[in-house]
């Protein structure tokens, strides 16, 4: 297992609870970290942090050599400016990556509430589980990377797709679920991309609207699917 129990500040910072997390509004993360190193954790390898808005689904991914603590603070704060929406809360797993000094004190300057999932229960990261296959490891794979070559081609598969993740990958969200006996009913909503909807929603600002709408006419899904299919055999070469 690459992910070590983080004993320090445990007990300061708090369990997600509905009272510190409005989740229908964006900007409260869920963050994990995935780990690049093959079928051996010796060694120095690299890691991928994904974050995924729970009310809208947008995903960001950002790759850095090693598993420091300080590089974790880090990486939120290069790819936090690719969330059209301030961050408001990040929720972590219970790994030492997340539960150290470094990350609460970058989460108590930038205003940032912090908590922490139940130990041992996956489903309390739901979200980001789920995008930890399709938007990481589908993509890129289980092989090990662990030279600054690679990592540069990882940071550019995460930027591009980002783009093709976000603005045109529709996905529903589950909106009600009811239980009769032993029958368990979901209902979900219309299938949308996190662009769509952000685009939807009142609370946010026209300018931002505009940045979405003006950056969706420029793209090309099919280019980005190119480009991506061109690092990934950069990535694995015959």
């Amino acid at each position: 297992c690459t992910t070590k129990p983080g004993t320090l500040l445990k007990h300061q910072i708090p369990i997600r609870t509905f009272a510190d997390w409005n989740e229908d509004k964006p900007g409260f993360l869920e963050i994990d970290l995935v780990a690049h190193c093959g079928d051996a954790t010796r060694g120095e390898y690299i890691n991928t942090l994904d974050m995924t808005d729970v009310c809208t689904g947008w995903t960001v991914c950002a790759a850095f050599m090693g598993r420091s603590e300080r590089f974790c603070a880090e990486a939120l704060d290069e790819v936090k400016p690719l969330f059209p929406f301030p961050v408001r809360g990040i929720d972590s797993d219970n790994g030492g990556e997340f539960i150290n000094a470094h990350l609460k004190r970058y989460c108590e300057r930038n205003s940032i509430t912090f908590t922490r999932g139940r130990a041992y229960r996956k489903n309390d990261s739901c979200y980001v589980e789920q995008k930890n296959w399709d938007v990481v490891r589908k993509i890129i794979g289980y092989g090990r990377f662990d030279n600054y070559e690679q990592l540069d081609i990882i940071k550019r598969i995460h930027n591009t797709l980002a783009l093709y993740q976000n603005y045109f990958q529709p996905s529903q969200k589950l909106v009600a679920k009811t239980r009769i006996g032993a029958k368990v009913t979901k209902r979900y909503d219309t299938a949308q991309t996190p662009c769509q909807r952000l685009l939807s929603r009142p609370d946010i600002p026209e300018d931002t609207k505009r940045l979405l709408r003006d950056t969706f006419r420029e793209l090309n899904p099919l280019d980005l699917l190119r480009t991506i299919q061109e690092l990934i055999s950069e990535l694995y070469p015959q």
